[in-house]
């Protein structure tokens, strides 16, 4: 008998120890915060320069840190025309140089866009034009905003140029692109 009750009294103890001790557990909560941010969009108005009869739009629209551009463009000759980003939203004089040269806030040399010798942040490109004279051009890039307020990337007072020729990415300061033939300040 005093075997059982020592037995007994082992798995007592040992239950007893075994026993998980109730702690107290202090949760903290965290609130998160989940910024949403409205698209910014600006749509432009390409108006005939240099006699010509080029015409269309341009939309902007800022998204997620990237801005895309989408152009629409007609009264073209056929074949290949350069688009580009000038100075100032400017487009009074007849043949579009009110707008300045090219947008370049970085100093760089004018060049193909994504170049790693340099390029303006105002050049864009080429586009061609159909036989019917209408072209099209999209792109987006992080290194613009719209009103953002930083003057190495932000786009509004500034005016899109398209050119009677292709740009060749050589020349300087310009692309040898040709007289500008229409033109629209990048203003809300």
């Amino acid at each position: 008998m005093k075997k059982i009750t020592i037995l007994l009294l082992a798995v007592t103890i040992s239950f007893t120890a075994c026993k998980k001790k109730k702690e107290e557990v202090k949760v903290e909560e965290e609130t998160v915060t989940t910024e949403v941010t409205k698209a910014k969009k600006v749509k432009i108005t390409l108006n005939a320069k240099s006699d010509s009869n080029t015409s269309g739009n341009v939309v902007f629209k800022e998204e997620d840190g990237s801005v895309t551009m989408t152009a629409i463009i007609s009264g073209l000759t056929a074949g290949e025309h350069a688009i580009h980003i000038h100075q100032t939203a400017d487009c009074t004089s007849a043949d579009g140089k009110s707008a300045g040269g090219h947008w370049n806030p970085t100093g760089k040399p004018h060049g193909k866009w994504g170049d790693v010798t340099g390029y303006h942040k105002g050049d864009i490109g080429n586009f061609t034009a159909d036989e019917n004279g209408n072209g099209t051009i999209s792109m987006t890039t992080d290194e613009w905003c719209i009103g953002c307020g930083d003057s190495t990337k932000d786009i509004l007072g500034k005016a899109v140029i398209v050119h009677a020729g292709a740009d060749d990415f050589t020349s300087q300061p310009s692309g040898a692109a040709g007289a500008r033939v229409s033109c629209a300040g990048i203003i809300e």
